[in-house]
């Protein structure tokens, strides 16, 4: 391992095969975006939650089997908290009956169940949710651009900007792809790829700086190559030890934060791709010299008439 991890490898060589697999996993999650759109949950949409409380824990899928056999379309079961707490969403109108009715359903398996609450979501929140969330990704993505202008050069505030956009597209893509839910728990996993990209991209952009300040060269992929080496191990640790968390969530932390964790797991694999072929061979093509980092000193005309 160690071998490996100190083995210099040419990532800028291979870059654009890397952009080509950028654009392909781009143009297929803008498509799916447009034809099969995402599947919002009930925090978007707005519909009725119905929480009931067993003596066991039950199935899950014998829940939802038996509820859509009785007419309920589009249901959503998990636990809630406790294995024996089980919270219904139910994209359909509230009535005020609905709790009792979802109870009487399930007891007539024998199972011991009793109602917690039946509340509605209302469209209205779901528009302002979504109308809120969406300008709050979109202030994200300004400010984030506006600290790396100021922290490093515009350039790189534009490739960092691009490979956050790209992560987020992609993500997005991913649940419309594959149909998953897509609620507010997979919107905060959304915000937090664009901080974990960000802070590798970071980490990235800064050993380039540095390198490009002390090198004797004006070779720029292989400046490149040698920062993205230099900071390889801690990107693979940092990567290694968060999806071996994200995998034991998916696993074993049930359907409430399952979508979470699978947002994270997609995040963290193209965040981490990105900070590299996208945040950093980007630089390539903007044309990032050493002058944009050094500026070259003008002359003093009256120091060069001194003897």
């Amino acid at each position: 391992m160690q071998s490996f991890i100190n083995r210099q490898l040419d990532f800028m060589g291979k870059r654009r095969l890397a952009f080509i697999a950028s654009g392909l996993m781009l143009l297929a999650s803008v498509a799916a975006l447009l034809i099969n759109g995402l599947n919002l949950g009930l925090d978007f949409t707005g519909g009725t939650l119905v929480e009931v409380r067993y003596a066991t824990a039950p199935a899950l899928a014998s829940v939802r089997e038996a509820l859509e056999a009785a007419g309920f379309q589009d249901v959503a079961v998990q636990t809630f908290g406790a294995s024996t707490e089980v919270l219904i969403r139910l994209q359909q109108a509230f009535d005020a009956g609905v709790g009792d009715q979802v109870v009487d359903l399930l007891k007539q398996g024998g199972a011991s169940v009793e109602l917690v609450r039946a509340e509605f979501v209302g469209a209205q929140v779901g528009d302002q949710l979504r109308d809120q969330s969406g300008m709050g990704m979109l202030v994200a993505l300004g400010i984030v651009m506006l600290y790396v202008a100021f922290r490093f050069q515009y350039k790189f505030a534009l490739g960092a900007l691009l490979a956050l956009i790209h992560d987020v597209v992609i993500v997005i893509g991913a649940f419309a792809l594959f149909g998953f839910e897509f609620d507010l728990t997979v919107l905060a996993a959304v915000l937090a790829v664009i901080g974990y990209s960000l802070n590798d991209t970071i980490v990235v952009y800064d050993r380039i700086r540095e390198n490009i300040r002390k090198s004797r060269i004006d070779d720029m992929p292989a400046i490149f190559n040698e920062a993205i080496n230099q900071t390889l191990s801690r990107t693979l640790a940092t990567s290694g030890t968060t999806l071996l968390v994200l995998l034991a969530l998916v696993t074993l932390g049930g359907d409430m934060i399952h979508n979470f964790a699978v947002a994270l797991i997609i995040g963290i694999g193209v965040g981490t791709f990105s900070s590299i072929y996208v945040a950093a061979a980007l630089l390539l093509p903007l044309k990032l010299s050493r002058e944009d980092l050094i500026p070259t000193k003008k002359e003093d005309p009256e120091a060069e008439e001194l003897p």
